[in-house]
């Protein structure tokens, strides 16, 4: 039997899967790039595919004077909540997911940036990927890099993380759909070149590009260790529920 194939659509040069794409790998996943910022073209349906991961990009949900495929990613996603295909979206790809499926995305009043502490809520207790987190003994961190959030969940999504700047960061729709508004793929080395391309935002916010990076290498371990294993526990939920073959 082939391995699972995921879908990864990659918003912008410098935003790939990081540490996300070598764990799902290492997992036996089997990982289709999809570079729209190069001309790749975004399927409208995820035939062909037993997972989606759409990840970040400094551009919002809305500009598609900027990045004219985004309409198209918000039908991929409305099909593959149809389908409750095993779905992650990460940062952008939260705030497209919420777009796609009629709630609203604003400019955040208090963006987020570095590494913030996150809360579960109770329906966290009880969901395949963020159980564990609702069982920590300490409130876990996470890297932040969004200037949007996710104002009106969809209708009928699951909260299951928030903070204290940021009331949706991670829901939950249908059994295997999630949109989380963190980044749980990047470390130090991933940011460091985001550091350099958005220093006057950063400056605006009070913050020292070289400290947010050097704040990040400090928690590596951890944050390796943490949001390793919910990468883990998605590749394990894409296997899971993949179609079984056909019988000859």
């Amino acid at each position: 039997m082939s391995a699972p194939r995921v879908l990864v659509v990659e918003h912008e040069k410098g935003t790939g899967p990081a540490q996300f794409g070598e764990l799902l790998t290492a997992q036996g996943l089997d990982l289709h790039l999809c570079r729209p910022w190069d001309g790749d073209p975004v399927p409208k349906e995820p035939d062909g595919y037993d997972g989606l991961l759409v990840l970040g990009g400094s551009m919002g949900p809305y500009d598609v004077d900027r990045a004219p495929w985004l309409p198209t990613v918000c039908h991929l996603l409305r099909a593959v909540v149809a389908r409750d295909l095993p779905t992650l979206g990460i940062c952008l790809g939260m705030e497209l997911l919420t777009v796609a499926c009629g709630g609203k995305v604003r400019q955040a009043e208090h963006p987020e940036v570095g590494l913030c502490e996150l809360a579960p809520l109770l329906p966290a207790s009880r969901d395949e990927l963020f159980a564990p987190l609702a069982q920590l003994d300490t409130p876990p961190c996470a890297v932040q890099w969004h200037w949007e959030e996710t104002s009106v969940p969809p209708e009928g999504a699951v909260p299951l993380l928030t903070s204290a700047r940021c009331a949706h960061q991670a829901y939950r729709i249908g059994t295997s759909v999630w949109g989380v508004q963190f980044h749980p793929e990047v470390l130090a080395g991933d940011i460091a070149t985001w550091g350099t391309s958005d220093v006057g935002p950063l400056e605006a916010l009070g913050l020292d590009p070289a400290a947010v990076v050097g704040h990040v290498a400090r928690e590596e371990r951890q944050l390796r260790t943490l949001w390793g294993g919910l990468a883990g526990r998605w590749a394990a939920v894409v296997t899971a529920r993949r179609p079984a073959p056909p019988r000859d």
